[in-house]
């Protein structure tokens, strides 16, 4: 109900589609100059096939299909299209043009936007009166985009950082995941000390068999390594197993948007619940180790 019909078109210069910038998610590039570049696409010609019943319709009507390259996420989510569809929208004369998305750009800041080449833009929008939208690199942001704003005012000139762009087409992604990691921590918190619980309750069952091996001979220092380093290994598996299942869940996502794990924070975060797991184990050897020897013999 809420998709543009008619979205914003940008007209792409021959230098900007030689420089071959941006990361593509696909594209219908054939040959191994396009495959390197997709921006070559733009400069196609698409004609239009025959009807099957009236062949002769592209002859009296010759009209292309003008190639456009649009944001995979934009595609999907927005226009509800893929790579190889074809939409239409008017020109400025009210003509009705075809347009084939040939390519689709992986999370850029020209979300939103259809890409067309400069030669095919002119053509179908002649009124448009220079440029409205650039794209510029190098040197200081903050004393960059002060000087553009500065000199050129009267133009309404807005500069806007590339980071601030993306953050601003994230932030509803960022809010569910912001909320999802709150719950996250507090799972893991609550889970820490459900494990902790666990873990004191195991030893304070086996009280009886602790004392049965301290009248025996064995003294209280083997006993606390002998429960610490069974908890150990359970703890160790458990949180190899967990590591292995979330870096298999966060693969693809990972992969995709060629992010940095935070090595240090992952390290401290595993440490943090393997030395709660262990704390637990040595209060509840503790506990059971100055327990009455003779009332636990009994029960036993």
């Amino acid at each position: 109900l809420y998709a543009p019909r008619n979205p914003r078109i940008l007209g792409a210069r021959d230098d900007f589609i030689k420089a071959g910038r941006f990361a593509f998610a696909s594209s219908l590039a054939q040959t191994a100059e396009e495959k390197m570049n997709p921006w070559l696409l733009l400069n196609h010609d698409i004609n239009v096939s025959p009807d099957s019943e009236n062949p002769q319709s592209a002859i009296r009507n010759p009209q292309s299909i003008i190639p456009v390259i649009a944001d995979a996420n934009s595609l999907t989510y927005v226009l509800h299209l893929k790579v190889g569809d074809e939409t239409a929208l008017n020109a400025s004369d009210g003509t009705p043009v075809k347009l084939k998305i040939v390519g689709a750009l992986a999370d850029s800041i020209l979300q939103g936007e259809l890409l067309m080449s400069e030669q095919n833009f002119i053509k179908l929008f002649p009124d448009q009166q220079g440029y409205r939208v650039f794209l510029i690199e190098g040197g200081d942001e903050v004393k960059t985009s002060t000087a553009l704003e500065d000199k050129l005012s009267d133009y309404g000139f807005d500069a806007i950082s590339t980071e601030e762009k993306l953050a601003s087409f994230h932030q509803v992604e960022n809010t569910y995941l912001s909320t999802f990691q709150t719950l996250g921590g507090l799972g893991l918190l609550l889970g820490t000390f459900g494990l902790g619980t666990v873990l004191l309750r195991n030893v304070l069952e086996r009280r009886k068999e602790l004392a049965l091996m301290r009248a025996v001979g064995y003294r209280s220092s083997h006993l606390s390594l002998m429960v610490v380093a069974e908890n150990a290994l359970l703890l160790g598996c458990g949180l190899l197993s967990g590591v292995v299942c979330a870096a298999v869940a966060i693969a693809p996502a990972f992969i995709a948007r060629g992010g940095n794990l935070s090595i240090t924070s992952l390290s401290l975060l595993l440490i943090a619940v393997l030395l709660t797991g262990l704390a637990a184990s040595l209060l509840a050897v503790f506990a059971a180790v100055r327990s009455p020897l003779l009332v636990a013999l009994r029960a036993e």
